[in-house]
């Protein structure tokens, strides 16, 4: 599977996503001269390493809440639907 922004071309509309265009540019200096998101992750990965590692957790930490909180919601849904079928029962 893979993530098609990474293949994507940065375009320089912000201050910082002009800077770092430019340093990834000089960086790894590309025939083309386009600088994709994926370049920008493999320099910040040599260079910065720490900041990667922070979004990573984060994001880890924010899908597995998140998949926590998926679970519980069906475990309640089929609790409900169980009561319900009991109730139609009794009826």
């Amino acid at each position: 599977m893979e993530n098609e922004l990474k293949e994507q071309t940065v375009t320089k509309d912000t201050e910082l996503k002009s800077w770092l265009v430019e340093y990834v540019g000089e960086q790894l200096a590309p025939e083309n001269e386009e600088i994709t998101v994926d370049m920008i992750v493999e320099v910040v990965a040599k260079e910065f390493p720490e900041f990667l590692m922070v979004v990573a957790e984060e994001n880890y930490f924010r899908g597995y809440k998140q998949a926590l909180d998926d679970a519980e919601h069906g475990m309640q849904v089929i609790h409900e639907q169980e009561l319900g079928q009991v109730a139609s029962r009794s009826s």
